[in-house]
Order: structure tokens, then sequence, then C-alpha cells
């Protein structure tokens, strides 16, 4: 509104006043465009019974889209980092101890929910770790911003994810009109995913469930609703319970292999073993072979509930982290064939430590998490040039020494 008087100030001085009033009065991002947006939006949200009620009390207050968001928005490349690189975040040692804390934690609630629903709690238990890192994401709020905010500066600016902005939009004004949740508490990712197991409010009116029998499907305050949230979206995807998602194997060098989905015991038959040289549980049932870091690195025969956690996220990467993530919590080893790495890997403490010193010598100024991001990689390749080390990145053994004789 502003912006638009200024822009028909008949005079340069008068203009010159006015943007001075401007910016001390308004937003730094404000956007009348926006602001127009909002009002047009409202018919769409009536059509699809909002009341003017529940619309006001989403938006009041948003009068400027979210710059972070767009910033998000627009540099989302596909993954290309090495393979290694996304399970040594997702599944280490820290992941699998706080996962098991969790168990002792919510043990009573995660037998009741798996009892209810079929799924294995130690998958849960992984999803949560990988959504949300155990609930601990929801309290930063430099992650967590206002879902109706977030949706409607992507509906509003972002042509590529307008449509999916706008349909998630409606759904979020939804959940306020049903009162699930009240308005500051209706918070999410910048792409409008919400609570610990990180539901789009689509998905979240399809399958979130009220757990703790409160009367509200709470994913942002309550494990027990996020957890059974979570299960009932992958038991109504199809899960098989008492199955796994897949097995470890071991290929037969030099052995091509046909595409599809042979039994385990057809795979058996080609020379396909499990890598921990026990037997397949139930040859009979269908498997596709995975290789994801080429046949240097571990192989994988993978059975339906692979396929129905990628239902929950459609990647290779994510469902397969989750299966090892689960069954390293549940007490299984870690892989017998490890990621094809080119140098000797950290342990998560060693991650943390690689950090502080890094920051001490003012090379590193993020989050001390144990988790490589592209800061630390930043840091590591800085130090590397500095020490007359390959500037890779990597996070390596190599790299600690160095810094620990800095």
């Amino acid at each position: 509104m502003f912006a638009h008087r200024f822009a028909r100030a008949p005079r340069a001085l008068a203009a010159l006043a006015l943007a001075v009033l401007v910016s001390m009065t308004v937003p730094a991002f404000a956007d009348a465009g926006f602001e127009k947006w909002i009002r047009s939006f409202r018919a769409t949200a009536t059509a699809a019974g909002i009341s003017g009620a529940t619309f006001d009390r989403a938006f009041r207050g948003v009068t400027d889209p979210d710059p972070e968001v767009l910033e998000k928005a627009r540099y989302q490349p596909e993954f290309k980092a090495p393979v290694w690189d996304y399970f040594d975040n997702r599944v280490n040692e820290k992941t699998v101890a706080d996962g098991r804390r969790m168990l002792r934690q919510y043990g009573a609630w995660l037998d009741r929910i798996e009892q209810r629903f079929g799924v294995d709690k130690h998958v849960l238990l992984a999803i949560w770790s990988m959504e949300s890192s155990y609930g601990e994401a929801l309290k930063n709020e430099r992650v967590m911003r206002s879902v109706v905010r977030s949706l409607a500066t992507l509906g509003y600016a972002d042509s590529r994810r307008s449509k999916f902005a706008r349909q998630q939009l409606i759904a979020a004004l939804k959940i306020l009109q049903r009162g699930e949740i009240d308005t500051s508490h209706l918070t999410g990712s910048w792409a409008g995913a919400m609570g610990h197991t990180q539901f789009i409010p689509t998905s979240y009116l399809a399958y979130a469930v009220d757990a703790d029998g409160d009367g509200r499907r709470d994913i942002w305050d309550s494990v027990p609703d996020a957890l059974a949230t979570a299960a009932n979206l992958l038991a109504k995807n199809g899960w098989q319970t008492g199955k796994t998602w897949g097995y470890e194997v071991a290929l037969p060098a030099g052995r091509k292999f046909p595409g599809g989905s042979p039994t385990l015991s057809k795979w058996e038959e080609m020379g396909v073993v499990r890598a921990n040289g026990k037997n397949f549980a139930r040859g009979a049932d269908k498997a596709e072979l995975k290789v994801l870091d080429g046949r240097a690195g571990p192989a994988f025969l993978m059975t339906r509930n692979f396929f129905v956690l990628k239902a929950y996220n459609n990647a290779d990467r994510y469902a397969l982290a989750v299966g090892l993530l689960a069954d390293q919590i549940a007490g299984y080893g870690p892989l017998v064939q490890d990621w094809n790495r080119p140098f000797t890997r950290l342990t998560s403490n060693e991650t943390e430590e690689l950090q502080k010193r890094l920051t001490a010598l003012g090379y590193y100024d993020g989050t001390i998490d144990g988790k490589i991001g592209d800061g630390s990689r930043a840091a590591i390749r800085a130090f590397q040039q500095r020490s007359g080390l390959t500037a890779d990145g990597h996070p390596s053994k190599e790299v600690l020494n160095t810094l620990r004789r800095n």
C-alpha cells in the first residue's frame, strides 16, 4: 500500500520524504502484489469451504512474502553429492544411539502403534530421525516458519510450485478450521512440511491420527500422534507386517543381472546371496536389485516394503537410509560392504571435533552438529588449501589429524 502511494507522489522531495517514512514503517520485503494475491486467493479459499473468519485469522500479519522461502526454493538442485555423503549424515553412531534412547522413552507408545498399524516401530523411529532429528528441528526457529506464509509465498512467487502451494494452502486452512492446531503453532519447513514426521497439509488430512486420545491430531507437540500418523501412511500404502524392507547382498563377480523383480530364490540361483551369510527368510518374496554406489559399494535386494517407504519420500536414498537406520536401532550390525569412500570416515564425535577445531581456527561458523553440509565442506576446503592438502572438502581422518597437530 505505501509503495503504491509513493509511486504516485507528485514531486521528488515528497517522494524522498515518503520513502524514508516507508522504510521505517513497513517490512523490508513488503509487496503490494502479494497483498493483492492474498485478496484474490480469498475467493479460492471460500469456494473450497474456508470461512472468512478462518481465512482472516490465518493471514493476520501476513503482509509480505518470506524471502528465505524463495531463496530455498530457488536453490533446490537435484542431489548430486556422493552417496556416502548422504548416508554418513543420516545413519551414524549418534542417530542410532538417539533412536535407541527414544525407543526406551516411547517404548509403550511404539508397541501400541506397531500393534495397531502393523508397522515396525524401528522404522517409525528411523523416519522420525530422518524428518526432524527426533524433534530437534522443531526447536530451531531458523528452520520452522509459518506454514501459511511459506505456502502463500510459493503460491505467489514460485511458478514451478504455485499449483502445489495453493493446494497445500487450502489444506492448511482446513486444518485450522477444524481446530486441530492454532495459527501460531501451524509451523513447518520452507515447503510446508509439518511436525515431528514432516507431513504436508494434504497428507496430514489423509493420514493424521489422534493416538493419545486428546481429541486433536497434533503432530507438532504429540510424539504418539506423529508416529501413529507415519504408521498410518505406511499401512495404507501397503506395508507388509512382519517383513523386512530388503537385504544387503553380495554379487558374483562379472555377472550381469536382469531387470524386474524375480523371487529371492531366483536371485539365489543366480549367485546373489546375503552379505552376512544367512539365508533369505522368504524365498518366494519378489525383490529388485539396487546398487547405489557401483559394484565396489554395497548392493541390496529390495522387497515390497522398500517401495512402501518411497510413498513417504520417493527417493531410493531416503528409503534405504530409513531401512538401514531402523535395522541398526533394532540391534543389527552395520553394512558388511561399506560405501566406497575415497577417505577414512570419521565417527559422529570425531566429526563434531572436526567442526569445533575448524571453528577455533576461524574457518567455520556453523552449527556443531556432527553433520557435514555445505558450510563444513567449504571450511574443510579452506583449511586444506592453507595446509597444503588436496582441497576436496572431505571430512577425513587425515584432515582431523592435521587439525589436531595445529
